[in-house]
């Protein structure tokens, strides 16, 4: 799973002034739609902090394991991210300029990679108690790339940003369930939950040059670090994994993993159908 589900550590119950200030900074930019930002990306900041917001409410107070609607959560959200970047931005990269947007895309895996593993060995790093620091990390970049695709391609439907953002619900669920089992206030999650809006909307209101190597290289860029992130959720039903974890097994339940492995299948290519269906309904 990414950085952004391994917290160690925040319930909706106990104060954080940082997580408020994210929430607080993220309505005054909503001010900014005023000043021209694409009312697209409005919507998608608002439904990423709902997302993780609400469901870290509900994982701060939930009881006992759930391995199914973790598996259900991660498979979805993972299915619709990688069919979205797949059908949105991959053609459109491409579209633009052939070997730009290859090696934008390219560039997007390797880097999306790179980060995620350098920000999880800094997080074992004393100096660097970086767990909430890798779920603002991410939605800071995240939100920077969904902004600078609208401020390119402005006429791209919502289905894109909402599937990219469609991660943060089971993110947020899970990271609220393991801060609150470490005794640490979930509140803090606000701040990630506002971090996709923080840099999107002042990122929508730039003027990126629009040539087509430019375009190329930027919705390359966005469809490699999205696809990175969409695997990275892709269930690991494994002795010792996020999942194995939260349904309390131990090296011998290999029958409850099989199941649980049937249901990452089924998850993941309803994620990836509901894409299908919604861009068929709307074409």
């Amino acid at each position: 799973m990414s950085s952004e589900t391994r917290v160690a550590g925040v319930g909706l119950d106990r104060p954080s002034l940082v997580g408020v200030a994210g929430a607080v900074a993220l309505v005054g930019l909503t001010g900014l739609a005023a000043a021209g930002a694409p009312w697209k990306v409005l919507v998608i900041s608002w439904v990423a902090f709902a997302a993780m917001a609400g469901a870290a409410a509900l994982g701060a107070r939930s009881a006992g394991t759930d391995a199914v609607g973790l598996v259900w959560g991660y498979g979805a959200a993972s299915g619709a991210m990688v069919t979205s970047a797949a059908v949105f931005l991959v053609p459109q990269a491409i579209g633009f300029h052939g070997a730009v947007g290859g090696f934008g895309v390219a560039a997007g895996l390797v880097g999306g990679y790179g980060g995620h593993t350098i920000g999880h060995r800094l997080s074992h790093r004393e100096a660097f108690d970086s767990a909430p620091a890798q779920l603002v990390a991410h939605s800071l970049s995240a939100g920077a790339i969904i902004g600078l695709v609208y401020a390119a391609l402005p006429e791209l439907g919502l289905l894109l940003g909402l599937a990219i953002v469609s991660h943060k619900g089971p993110a947020g669920y899970a990271a609220a369930r393991r801060l609150r089992a470490a005794d640490e206030p979930v509140a803090v999650l606000l701040l990630p939950a506002a971090g996709v809006g923080l840099t999107a909307v002042p990122a929508a209101l730039l003027q990126p040059p629009s040539t087509p190597v430019v375009n190329a290289a930027i919705f390359g860029f966005a469809a490699g670090v999205f696809l990175h992130v969409a695997m990275d959720f892709l269930p690991e039903c494994e002795t010792g994994g996020e999942v194995s974890e939260a349904a309390g097994v131990d090296a011998d339940a290999h029958a409850l993993l099989d199941r649980l492995r049937v249901h990452a299948v089924a998850s993941t290519v309803a994620g990836a159908a509901a894409v299908f269906l919604a861009w068929f309904a709307v074409a």
